[in-house]
């Protein structure tokens, strides 16, 4: 069973189909310049331990690098220990052996904060006594969506907070409701976001941007002012009507439609899954065995990854 909010739903959803929107926020919190076109591997989210199943929400693999990020709508206190049991969850499945000796590398991780309070840490650290009696700190990196504005968000590239940032008028909803004013100060806020996304698209050239972001931001305003006719129908509006498909998806569905049968697609998207995981374990060899220079070639040359599959028995 998963107790999946719309704000899990929505993140897992860019993250699935917008992948590189993560890239500049990748970008942002861990120092990196990783160009918009890097190649992104998909890692698995399900992590089977002896004691149950635990389920991240997104981990990616780039450069011969781990990704963790999560995305919490909550400040929930225990999240530093969640983290750690995740954190760790996903080094022991990437465990390698040299003899009687293990290596667990910890993914990068860093936690998207929809709602702060005013203690909310920049950093999440818990402090960990190994059996020797050594203490090991282990500290993750807070987002805040309340510390950016809508230009923080267009000047760093960081589109993939835009579906959230409808949330910073979340306690401000009955007085929005009720003031015309208010109402209209908002709505202008968000024609000028649809008009900044607007001229991303022509820039970036990626047209299903707009109408699969535009989908999303009406998601979250729908669920956040639910109550608030006033507001949803002002923001539907503002933003291109409601349609809870994303629009790029419809399309893509409906040219597979008349020309591919679903059996073929099923086979191909198994296919797929299977050798990025197979991809994502070579790479991981290689960095172990220092042998980093291959990676780019593996990603592009098959010929050369066919011959590393089998030098690694994969």
């Amino acid at each position: 069973m998963t107790n999946n909010t719309i704000f899990d739903d929505v993140f897992r959803t860019m993250m699935e189909k917008m992948t590189y929107l993560v890239i500049p926020l990748i970008n942002e919190v861990f120092h990196t310049s990783y160009p918009d076109d890097v190649k992104i591997i998909q890692l698995r989210n399900e992590h089977q331990l002896e004691d149950g199943e635990i389920i991240t929400d997104a981990s990616l693999l780039i450069e011969g690098k781990v990704y963790h990020i999560e995305c919490q709508s909550t400040d929930d206190t225990s999240m530093a220990i969640r983290m750690v049991e995740y954190d760790f969850a996903v080094a022991l499945e990437r465990a390698v052996k040299f003899g009687r000796k293990y290596r667990v590398e910890f993914p990068k991780s860093c936690v998207l904060y929809l709602r702060c309070g005013r203690n909310t840490p920049d950093f999440l650290e818990v402090e960990m006594v190994l059996p020797d009696g050594k203490l090991c700190e282990y500290k993750v990196p807070v987002i805040k969506m309340n510390k950016y504005t809508k230009d923080n968000i267009f000047e760093r590239k960081l589109l993939m907070l835009l579906p959230f940032y409808i949330m910073k008028y979340e306690q401000m909803a009955d007085n929005i409701e009720r003031d015309s004013v208010k109402l209209q100060e908002m709505l202008k806020e968000f024609e000028d976001i649809r008009k900044k996304l607007e001229e991303e698209i022509s820039n970036s050239g990626r047209a299903e941007l707009y109408m699969d972001l535009d989908k999303l931001i009406i998601r979250i305003a729908d669920y956040i002012f639910r109550n608030k006719e006033k507001i949803r129908k002002g923001i539907g509006e503002v933003m291109g009507g409601k349609v809870l498909q994303l629009e790029s998806e419809r399309l893509r569905a409906e040219g597979e439609a008349r020309g591919e049968a679903r059996g073929e697609a099923r086979g191909e998207a198994r296919g797929k899954a299977m050798g990025e995981v197979r991809l994502s374990t070579l790479i991981n060899r290689l960095i172990l065995d220092n042998r980093t220079d291959e990676i780019q070639r593996v990603v592009t040359d098959a010929d050369r990854r066919n011959e590393l599959y089998k030098e690694y028995d994969l």
